[in-house]
């Protein structure tokens, strides 16, 4: 999935909030259920116009960018 069809950042869009692509839904939203021990179908269920393809690409980008930061580098 190509990174526009997962996520959006328009200024006429929640004031510029990192959302996910042709929805209001902050992609925070989804860290968030998850951080509280939410489950992606959980999340899914609370924001059907959230697709599961556009949430796993999501997480996929975020480890992706995780694994390039090297976080390990000194």
């Amino acid at each position: 999935m190509k990174r526009d069809q997962v996520i959006s950042c328009d200024p006429e869009i929640m004031s510029g909030t990192l959302v996910f692509a042709g929805t209001r839904v902050p992609v925070k939203i989804l860290i968030q259920h998850l951080i509280a021990g939410d489950s992606l179908d959980d999340f899914l269920d609370d924001f059907p116009s959230v697709t599961r393809e556009q949430a796993v690409a999501f997480l996929e980008m975020v480890l992706k960018e995780a694994e390039n930061n090297n976080a390990c580098a000194a």
